[in-house]
Parts: structure tokens; C-alpha cells; sequence
């Protein structure tokens, strides 16, 4: 029942990005989809990409400002409330423009093949959302005393602990973001059954390219199959021999009331046949 479940989980997945990848914006079957068009330009993904990683290291520098006050390393002497006003706009602004053009360079970057099937990929979304989750425990749990610890040189535990958290997730979420453009666990390169061939779904990835390359022969054959290999299983190169029938190399019996040929005799020529129309 999991595995059943699992499964479907994975397929809508995978289809909802190959949705993305190959047919939104499409038009026509020789048109290009948006994400294709945009992979395919030569400047406007990589002003895309150069902008988020500019913006990621804004956004993490910034925030590593903070994560290192709230660990009591660094900016002692300054209340937190005091820091956190001063860098918190330049951390947000980054922020937003960070996730646009992540997403503008995740689907302009075959979000299907490329991104979803990717270890380093699924890595980095990890740390994301626990990074999301410690922002979230921050802000409605450990900074409602914040007026208690604002001006302390070491801050409690718990802000010592979402500090170090916050620090480590973007420090693995800047790492493995890199790690994608490298090659040394794509699924071509993984083991058959092995964990990282099943954390990156890689089977129903070729699954999924094994049932395209199937449906695009199909349209290539089209008219062109032999109609008999529609009949009863029969293959293109024609009907299989009746269980009955006699072997190729042997000869045909005669037919009633007609002489035995003799095994010893010439063999006669070939007579011509007369056309057909053209009498007999």
C-alpha cells in the first residue's frame, strides 16, 4: 500500500515538472516551451544566475551577521535589536530577489532531467526548509522574550541554538546549490538499488524517458506497420508458420492421381507465365 502510494507520489512529481520542462508556453508540436527557450538563450539565464548567486551572498552574509550575534560570537557589545534593525532590509531585499531568479533559473534549467533527479539538488531543498523552520521557530518562539536577552553578550541557549542552525543550513544550502553543476552522482553514474539511485528517484526517471522514446516510435511508425503484426501477435516480418505447416526445405506432396517426382531427373527449366490478362 506505501510502496503503491509512494509511487504515485513520485510519478506526479516527475510529470509535474516535465509539465514544466516540455510543454508550458509550447506552442505547437515545434515549438519550444518557455523553460527550453530560456535554456536555450545565450545571455538572458546566465544574467539570471549571475544576479541569484550575487544575491545569495548577499542574503547570507547578512544573515550570518545575525546568526553570529545570536551565538554570542561576534558584536557583543551591540544589542540585537539594534543589529537585526539595521541588517534585517538589506537581508530581506536579497531575499526576495534571491528566490526570483532561483526560480527563473530552475526552470529555464531542465527543471525535470536536470534539477528534480539531482542529489545535490534534493540536498539543498533539505536544509531549506529546515532553515525555513528554524526561521519560523525563531520569530514566534525565541524571540518573544527578546526584550530579556537583547542586550546580554551571550544570549540564551535556545537563541544560541537557532543561530547555529540558521549558520549551518545556508552554509550546506550555498554548498550543495554548487555541488549541482558537477556530474559525480547523476543517476547515469549511480548503482542500480543503491540509496543514492533511490533518494534521487532515478528509476522513474528512466521509466518516464523509456515510455517517451516508446510513444515516440509509435508516432513514427504510424501507417507504415505491417497490418498482420496487428493480428493474433504476429511480428512485421510476417505470420509465424501454423504448427502443421511442413519445413521450408522440404517438398510439397503431390497432388492427387499425380506421379511421384523422380528423384534421379534433370530438373526442367522454368517455363515462363503467362501474364495475368493475357490468357493461359
Amino acid at each position: 500500500m506505501n510502496g503503491t502510494a509512494n509511487g504515485e507520489r513520485e510519478e506526479l512529481f516527475h510529470d509535474f515538472f516535465a509539465w514544466l520542462q516540455y510543454d508550458l508556453g509550447k506552442s505547437g508540436e515545434d515549438g519550444l516551451s518557455w523553460s527550453m527557450a530560456l535554456n536555450s538563450s545565450q545571455n538572458i539565464w546566465n544574467l539570471f544566475e549571475g544576479t541569484h548567486v550575487l544575491t545569495l551572498m548577499f542574503f547570507a552574509g547578512t544573515i550570518w551577521i545575525i546568526d553570529l550575534r545570536m551565538m554570542g560570537l561576534a558584536f557583543r557589545n551591540v544589542p540585537f535589536s539594534r543589529l537585526n534593525d539595521r541588517v534585517l532590509p538589506i537581508t530581506m531585499a536579497a531575499f526576495g530577489v534571491m528566490v526570483f531568479t532561483g526560480l527563473v533559473t530552475f526552470f529555464g534549467r531542465q527543471p525535470a532531467t536536470f534539477y528534480y533527479h539531482d542529489v545535490w539538488f534534493r540536498l539543498k531543498m533539505i536544509f531549506l526548509v529546515i532553515a525555513a523552520i528554524n526561521i519560523f521557530w525563531f520569530h514566534f518562539m525565541v524571540q518573544k522574550n527578546q526584550a530579556e536577552w537583547d542586550a546580554d553578550p551571550k544570549p540564551p541557549s535556545r537563541v544560541r541554538i537557532s543561530g547555529a542552525i540558521s549558520m549551518t543550513c545556508w552554509i550546506l544550502v550555498i554548498i550543495f546549490g554548487r555541488f549541482i553543476a558537477y556530474d559525480w552522482y547523476k543517476c547515469a553514474k549511480l548503482e542500480p538499488g543503491s540509496f543514492l539511485y533511490t533518494f534521487a528517484e532515478c528509476a522513474q526517471m528512466y521509466s518516464a524517458e523509456e515510455e517517451e522514446l516508446n510513444s515516440e516510435e509509435e508516432e513514427l511508425l504510424g501507417d507504415d506497420v505491417d497490418p498482420l503484426s496487428q493480428q493474433g501477435g504476429n511480428s512485421v516480418f510476417g505470420a509465424p508458420p501454423a504448427d502443421d505447416a511442413a519445413p521450408a526445405d522440404e517438398a510439397a506432396p503431390p497432388a492427387d492421381g499425380a506421379p511421384p517426382p523422380d528423384p534421379g531427373a534433370e530438373p526442367q527449366p522454368l517455363q515462363p507465365q503467362p501474364t495475368p490478362g493475357q490468357g493461359g
